[in-house]
């Protein structure tokens, strides 16, 4: 495991996608789910105060939610944050699939796919399905521009 993948938390790399759709499936009802979710973000890293700034903002997000993108060679690796419990969570199911990846990878995988096997969308609120849209694409877009550079 590369020094990138110690300190940027278990998600993408002893967290993956497919964990979490086994995971997911484990539990009977949405009200477990939800809490696997919102446990799930208990485990992302701390961003740094000084990286929750305008630049960092996902916009589209009920929530405030912040990405910064680092690069180790072609990998990408993302550091996030939100003021909300369960978009720390949200954005813990999108790092098991897009954390230590090459932008193509990111590109190539099937997020709505990932969703779907996850039942997730019809889950949240119309506003929160918008935020996961925006934080994926802000995560697409980085993979799009590492891809370029």
């Amino acid at each position: 495991m590369t020094d990138s993948a110690t300190s940027y938390g278990p998600f993408g790399t002893t967290i993956t996608s497919d964990d979490i759709i086994e995971s997911l499936d484990f539990f009977d009802s949405w009200e477990e789910r939800y809490q696997y979710i919102i446990d799930l973000g208990r485990e992302l890293p701390a961003m740094d105060e000084s990286k929750k700034d305008d630049a960092h903002l996902v916009r589209g997000c009920q929530s405030q939610v912040w990405i910064e993108t680092h690069r180790d060679g072609p990998l990408l690796w993302f550091e996030v944050d939100s003021d909300a419990f369960i978009v720390k969570g949200l954005l813990g199911l999108i790092l098991s699939a897009y954390n230590g990846k090459s932008g193509d990878d990111i590109l190539a995988f099937d997020i709505d796919a990932y969703f779907e096997k996850l039942d997730l969308i019809k889950h949240l609120s119309s506003t929160r399905g918008n935020g996961l849209k925006a934080m994926v694409g802000r995560i697409q877009d980085a993979a799009r521009q590492a891809d370029t550079s």
